[in-house]
């Protein structure tokens, strides 16, 4: 039990600071040794520790990354953001539709990516147009956050407690997407607030971002397997089912080499995720579990907002990902536990808004537009903060009807 301890809690050490001082190993690798060590120590068998892996979040993240994959490479996420761009004609419209585009795609096609395609669309408008693009670059970050809280398919740890709730993916968005839709609305009153002098005057704006390149055939065949796995998941077809057989089938194709797929494939994610569910299900056979159970019932985590607040508190510490883990274990104790997984959901995901470090989708947004412009960690902390508070508060409010 001893052994199990520390490797659990020093691989989530690492997974909270991102590495291991003075060694080259980053989370991914924290994973894959703490797993091992798991086995090599008898904290799980070999077997159990292949029994531990959830196949179906795996295969609904794989089948997931092969359809963005198309989508990207068919200029569909260019083009959608291109012409909703051209639409807006003020400062606080251009902000509007930064967010809810950065929303709307991330509640279907994971909010990495489309930070990863909205970043530099959005920091070439608004420098071409003599805007300052801070604001509207935060407006692309928590805009994802907040909108992949409303579908299990919006981002990893949904994947996660879709597959260990089994909740239904209709009802999963039927609970949350009104949070998400006040969330978007919160995300845009208080950057066009914080930001003010930006927003003010009614200057009008003639957006022309850069030509969006097109595959014509790969874009019509890419958007209507998504279409049709989007309408799969409401109907009640098992997710990981529905994104496996529709991520196969766009493989089937002669104009597109698969290597550029595969590229797109971020195989180190799902690594981790093999990793820390192994490592997670070994500290769930000792009597952790029951002091889990026990600090459960201690702390009224059957209470939404402390349930709500620990969990900001942890995936601001380890992040998201692992936080949900370590909720696994707890949940099924409580009275609701199907309540209990959607607060989970909500607060995990909107506690990436709340600095530029508790969110990949921050972070990759700071990266991509750090060439052009700096968005410094107290500067995003000024939206950033307010952003967390008032759609958490939003969020507990709603689930608590």
């Amino acid at each position: 039990m001893i052994a199990t301890t520390v490797i659990f809690a020093v691989t989530f050490l690492v997974l909270a600071i991102g590495r291991l001082p003075g060694y080259r190993i980053d989370r991914t690798g924290a994973a894959i040794i703490g797993a091992s060590l798991m086995v090599a120590t008898g904290g799980i068998r070999m077997e159990d520790a292949w029994k531990a892996i959830n196949s179906d979040t795996i295969l609904l993240l794989f089948g997931m990354m092969i359809v963005v994959a198309n989508l990207r490479l068919s200029g569909f996420f260019r083009l959608v953001t291109r012409w909703i761009l051209k639409l807006t004609h003020s400062p606080l419209a251009l902000l509007t539709a930064v967010v809810w585009t950065s929303g709307v795609l991330s509640a279907f096609f994971v909010n990495d990516t489309v930070c990863l395609i909205l970043t530099p669309v959005v920091l070439d408008a608004t420098i071409a147009l003599g805007r300052n693009p801070v604001p509207y670059l935060i407006g692309v970050a928590t805009g994802s956050n907040i909108g992949s809280a409303c579908t299990i398919t919006g981002n990893p740890q949904n994947m996660i407690i879709g597959t260990l709730s089994m909740i239904p993916y209709r009802r999963f968005s039927m609970e949350l997407a009104p949070v998400s839709l006040i969330g978007l609305c919160i995300a845009v009153a208080v950057i066009a607030v914080v930001y003010r002098d930006e927003f003010r005057g009614g200057r009008r704006l003639e957006v022309e971002p850069r030509n969006a390149p097109v595959h014509g055939t790969l874009l019509a065949k890419s958007v209507a397997a998504a279409m049709a796995m989007i309408a799969c998941f409401f109907a009640g077809v098992p997710v990981a089912e529905a994104a496996m057989v529709t991520g196969a089938i766009l493989l089937i194709t002669r104009r597109v080499k698969p290597e550029k797929v595969y590229h797109q494939i971020d195989f180190s994610l799902l690594v981790m995720f093999c990793g820390l569910f192994v490592v997670t299900a070994a500290m769930e056979r000792t009597p952790i579990d029951d002091s889990l159970f026990a600090f459960g019932e201690r702390a009224r985590l059957d209470r939404i907002p402390v349930l709500a607040g620990l969990a900001v508190l942890l995936s601001n510490l380890v992040s998201n990902v692992p936080a949900v883990l370590m909720f696994k274990p707890v949940i099924p104790h409580l009275a609701d536990p199907e309540k209990a997984w959607l607060v989970l959901a909500m607060a995990s995901t909107f506690a990436g808004n709340t600095t530029v470090l508790a969110s990949v989708a921050n972070l990759i947004v700071v990266e991509k537009a750090r060439a052009e412009v700096e968005i410094r960690f107290t500067e995003y902390l000024r939206a950033g903060l307010p952003i967390t508070a008032l759609t958490l508060a939003a969020g507990c409010l709603w689930l608590s009807r």
